[in-house]
């Protein structure tokens, strides 16, 4: 993804999938924020598109167990990205996904409000690929191009509470030196 281009909020180097799992963003939001986020549906399995599905409201409930934990839940991120590093994209960067849930970040909260949200396929606490990292840091880069980034945190950063992916798996110094963004973007570790 090393020449992104955008058209209305969406990234042309992604696989579209649209959700209609968003709205939009309030009248004065600054798009300064990456949210990392990690998903694998059932957990643990991954190439299945159950992610796709999820994020679609396509979801078979009763195809697994752990469906039923979650069984009617509404949600979206604007991009995830499988383990091969294939990125997908759900929503465009100008609308206003539903991945942070309650959270709070840099003094403001609702985080969804101005923030990008990116899903790595994987779990909580355990580590991602390569092909992930380097499409992590395209994406982060492209994304830096169009809006004002000014902070990457993971879901467990914004909402501490709640939230404790992508975990302690997730190697943020490779991803900082893969950007090559200031430290100040990042959370303290």
């Amino acid at each position: 993804m090393p020449h992104s281009i955008w058209k209305n909020g969406w990234c042309l180097d992604a696989e579209k999938c649209e959700s209609s799992n968003f709205g939009p963003r309030p009248q004065l939001a600054h798009i300064d924020l990456i949210v990392v986020h990690s998903i694998s549906l059932p957990p643990g399995q991954y190439g299945a598109g159950g992610v796709q599905q999820l994020f679609t409201n396509q979801l078979p409930w009763d195809a697994h167990p752990y469906y039923q934990t979650i069984r009617g839940l509404k949600v979206s991120a604007h991009f995830f990205i499988e383990r091969t590093g294939k990125v997908w994209q759900f929503v465009s960067c100008n609308d206003r996904a539903w991945h942070a849930g309650t959270s709070s970040y840099r003094g403001r909260s609702d985080c969804n409000d101005d923030s990008v949200g990116i899903e790595l396929e994987g779990l909580e606490g355990e580590s991602f690929e390569a092909a992930q990292y380097e499409s992590l840091a395209s994406l982060c880069k492209a994304l830096g191009q169009q809006y004002p980034i000014a902070h990457i945190a993971g879901h467990e950063h914004i909402a501490p509470d709640r939230k404790k992916d992508p975990g302690p798996g997730f190697d943020w110094t490779r991803l900082q030196k893969n950007v090559a963004w200031p430290h100040q973007f990042f959370p303290e570790r």
